[in-house]
């Protein structure tokens, strides 16, 4: 397989593999083949011909030249720079396995950090506007969109994960959720007596009666033809009740979750507590939600030592 094509034989074997045996989606495979086009070019101008020739310094020096954009082009974000790379990592391992080189320069090569962003949380003023706004209006569906964003910033639940409630993983009397999370893991969520009052409404004023457009479904929300709500017109429920109250910030069903968790902390929550509710594998992820402004920081300070004030 000797030959000045050898880099881009190599890439086109990679990208049959990831069609054929992994069966990526189109828009997916056509990502790789701009990244690996880009980076063969990168090589091809170093003089590099075959991918067995390619040393850990060139995937260094390419991933300083896409971050810092030394090529003409725009510079890459860390996260689109994380891309690439991982694209050029999939190839040289494949390249190794399949004999095209005797080893794999990219093994030790990582992507920069990607900066750690804080999650958006709208103030609880934000909140009983939004869900006062869900509410507006007569009929089956503003009831539905109440009780549905009521329980979702009630519970800190995903969207996909109360559009596929069934009502009997409901227990209002009790005041409890049944989840099924990622991975089809299950956890039990209080439900606030806001949620509860808004979803016993919905099932006693609307729910009936979009059930009567369908052919029964055990589905807790339903939409207009009597079937299970989707997440896209969850999400539609959402940009609408954002809408009417006037909210300027990007709201998402995320959103609520991260309101959830904020204003738990917030009010003295254990994180460990907030983890189990948020059904986060790892409290790693939780304390995410711990950074607080500080004047927060100043006001539990000089509430809680001993020696803050005198």
């Amino acid at each position: 397989m000797d030959g000045p094509d050898r880099l881009a034989d190599a890439a086109t074997a990679f990208l049959d593999h990831l069609a054929v045996e992994r069966g990526l989606a189109t828009h997916t495979l056509a990502a790789y083949r701009r990244d690996l086009e880009r980076y063969r070019a990168f090589l091809t101008a170093r003089g590099l011909a075959d991918v067995a020739d390619v040393t850990p310094a060139d995937v260094r020096d390419y991933v300083l030249q896409v971050r810092q954009g030394t090529d003409g082009r725009p510079p890459l974000a860390a996260s689109s720079t994380a891309r690439m790379v991982a694209a050029v990592h999939g190839w040289h391992r494949f390249a190794a396995l399949e004999g095209w080189a005797p080893a794999d320069p990219a093994a030790g090569v990582r992507p920069p950090a990607r900066p750690r962003r804080l999650p958006k949380a709208l103030s609880i003023e934000q909140v009983g506007a939004l869900l006062d706004a869900a509410g507006v209006g007569e009929g089956a569906v503003p009831l539905r969109d109440r009780a549905l964003l009521e329980l979702l910033y009630s519970t800190g639940a995903r969207i996909s994960e109360v559009v596929g409630l069934d009502v009997d993983d409901l227990d209002l009397e009790v005041g409890q959720v049944l989840l099924r999370g990622k991975g089809s893991k299950e956890r039990v969520v209080p439900v606030g007596s806001f949620a509860r009052d808004a979803v016993q409404a919905y099932l006693v004023r609307a729910r009936p009666e979009l059930g009567s457009h369908g052919r029964g479904t055990p589905a807790l929300f339903l939409n207009t033809l009597g079937r299970r709500l989707s997440r896209q017109s969850g999400w539609a429920a959402l940009r609408h009740a954002a809408d009417r109250a006037g909210l300027t910030t990007p709201v998402s069903p995320h959103t609520l979750r991260h309101s959830f968790a904020t204003h738990l902390l917030a009010g003295g929550a254990d994180v460990r507590v907030v983890q189990e509710l948020l059904g986060h594998a790892s409290v790693t992820t939780t304390q995410i939600y711990t950074h607080v402004a500080p004047e927060t920081l100043r006001e539990v300070y000089v509430a809680a030592h001993p020696r803050a004030v005198g």
